[in-house]
C-alpha cells in the first residue's frame, strides 16, 4: 500500500520545512509514503492539478469541513485497505483558498485534522506525523504510545 501526499506549494515557513523533512525521514524505513508538491495557484487550478495527479488513487481531501478521524480510525481504514488490496491512497492538501466542490465530490473521503482551519503547511506536518504514527502502529513499534 502506497500513500501519496499531494500538497500545493512548497513549504516556506521554517517550522514546516523542518517538520516535513523530519517526518519524511522517519517514514523512509516504511518505504510507503511519498510527498509531491504541485504548483500553487487559485483554488480551481490547484484542485484540477490535485485531481490529475491523484488519478487512479483512493482520494482523501484534507478539508476543515470533513470528518474528524482518530488515529485508531486511520489505522483501521489502512488495515481495511490492505485487506481489500487498495494499493494507492492519495491525501490532497489544497492551497490557502481550499478545494473546489468538484474536487470534494470526486474524493472517497473528506478528512479534517481539526475543527480549526489549519494553515496548509501546518496541515501537511500534522498529516505526515499521523501517517508515521499509523505505520508504526501497523508495524507494532512503540512510537504511538
Amino acid at each position: 500500500m502506497q500513500f501519496l501526499v499531494l500538497a500545493a506549494g512548497k513549504p516556506a515557513l521554517s517550522y514546516a520545512k523542518t517538520g516535513v523533512e523530519f517526518y519524511l525521514n522517519r517514514l523512509k524505513p516504511f518505504g510507503k509514503t511519498e510527498l509531491k508538491l504541485i504548483k500553487d495557484g487559485n483554488s480551481k487550478d490547484v484542485s484540477e492539478r490535485l485531481l490529475a495527479a491523484s488519478e487512479g488513487y483512493l482520494r482523501i481531501a484534507m478539508d476543515e469541513r470533513g470528518e474528524l478521524w482518530t488515529t485508531d480510525k486511520l489505522v483501521s481504514l489502512a488495515r481495511g485497505w490492505q485487506i481489500h488490496s487498495v494499493k494507492k491512497i492519495a491525501f490532497l492538501i489544497g492551497a490557502s483558498d481550499g478545494h473546489t466542490e468538484e474536487l470534494r465530490q470526486q474524493c472517497d473521503h473528506i478528512l479534517a485534522l481539526s475543527k480549526f482551519t489549519l494553515q496548509h503547511e501546518l496541515a501537511l506536518v500534522v498529516l505526515l506525523e499521523q501517517l508515521y504514527r499509523c505505520h508504526t502502529i501497523l508495524a507494532g513499534t512503540p512510537y504511538h504510545r
